[in-house]
């Protein structure tokens, strides 16, 4: 069960989203509730403060997958099967499975003629061709930035390329990708695997990613390829997701003012895990990943005047929201939003569920 929200103290002070994403130096904006600068004093006397990125939480692929499954809910009523997870959140797939949703890990567990939805992640061709195969009804709601490496895959396996796909073995998105074209990709996710893959004609390789992976890390990989392979060509457009790398992004610009930084967000989510990474490398003292408020360790609080908040990509900000209660409960009540970037991307649902209004937000924020 979902742990209960923590009760709200009587003051928080979270910032107003600015109007612009860079100051006129380019620098990131940061506002608490009356206005001040990243340059003004903290407000409070006791020096304990938030630093709350944006953007954080749901991106517009999530928000499509969760919002597809809603509506097959809506539309044909429970049970709808899921193959998977439909996004990497422990609270999404909860609360999910409350109204009626029954998680699989694979088509065959679902009967016969049933509705089936595919994650956000993606799959291969063999998972199409199985469920064809089962008679089952399907809606995909693989996020289009996933579909859009798949369609690379396909490009470079036509063109008879040796395919290296920087990600993360066992990966339900790298699955996905691979599937498109096995006899072409080779994983690449650590140094070992840089210097054990095998290419036929140096001169006909790509690289391509994972749209969830660290920017910093998937560059090295990117390196020491190129080291081996000096014409490996790359991808026609970047494979990481605008969202993945906005948070990054927003990570790093408040990390080394930071003694500590919670990122909300569940441990089979990459995306999540990266932030974690990436708020160490970038100067943070110390760095969690938390699913709910309710996680942290009260010892982590010891010492500590600024703590760092964001979120996966895959993360209602209803949880985000619990964890400033909890901090405000104890003493950070000044909440600085740091803004980097204004996010206003959205994408259409399946042609399944289209009924002509896309203006629907998941509820389960």
């Amino acid at each position: 069960m979902t742990p209960p929200a923590q009760p709200r103290p009587a003051r928080v002070r979270v910032a107003r989203p600015s109007t612009a994403a860079h100051g006129v130096d380019g620098t990131p904006t940061v506002r608490t509730l009356n206005g001040m600068s990243a340059a003004s004093p903290s407000g409070d006397q006791n020096g304990k403060r938030v630093l709350l990125a944006k953007p954080r939480g749901y991106c517009a692929g999530v928000d499509r997958a969760v919002i597809t499954v809603e509506k097959a809910l809506e539309m044909y009523g429970p049970p709808v099967y899921v193959r998977k997870e439909i996004v990497h959140n422990r609270h999404v797939v909860d609360t999910l499975r409350e109204r009626g949703v029954i998680f699989v890990d694979e088509t065959t567990e679902v009967p016969e003629g049933a509705l089936v939805v595919f994650s956000a992640h993606g799959v291969s061709p063999a998972v199409h061709e199985e469920a064809e195969k089962r008679n089952l009804r399907t809606i995909d709601a693989t996020c289009p930035l996933v579909t859009k490496v798949h369609k690379e895959v396909n490009r470079f396996a036509r063109d008879d390329y040796d395919i290296m796909l920087i990600g993360h073995h066992g990966h339900e998105e790298v699955e996905g990708t691979s599937g498109e074209a096995p006899e072409h990709v080779q994983l690449v996710d650590t140094p070992e695997d840089v210097a054990q893959v095998q290419v036929r004609d140096p001169s006909k390789v790509v690289w391509l990613s994972q749209t969830t992976l660290s920017v910093d890390e998937t560059m090295q990989r990117v390196d020491q390829l190129r080291e081996r392979f000096p014409e490996i060509a790359d991808p026609p457009s970047d494979d990481i997701c605008y969202a993945t790398s906005n948070r990054q992004v927003a990570v790093k610009a408040m990390a080394a003012e930071c003694d500590l930084v919670l990122v909300v967000g569940s441990r089979n989510s990459s995306n999540s895990q990266r932030l974690v990474e990436v708020a160490l490398q970038a100067g943070a003292s110390d760095a969690h990943l938390i699913d709910y408020a309710s996680e942290v360790d009260p010892t982590w609080l010891d010492g500590v005047e600024t703590v760092g908040v964001t979120s996966g990509a895959s993360v209602p900000d209803v949880l985000v929201m619990e964890l400033l209660d909890y901090l405000a409960g104890r003493g950070w009540e000044d909440v600085q939003e740091v803004t980097t970037a204004n996010e206003k991307i959205s994408f259409a649902l399946p042609r399944e569920l289209r009924t002509g209004r896309e203006d629907k937000r998941s509820s389960v924020r």
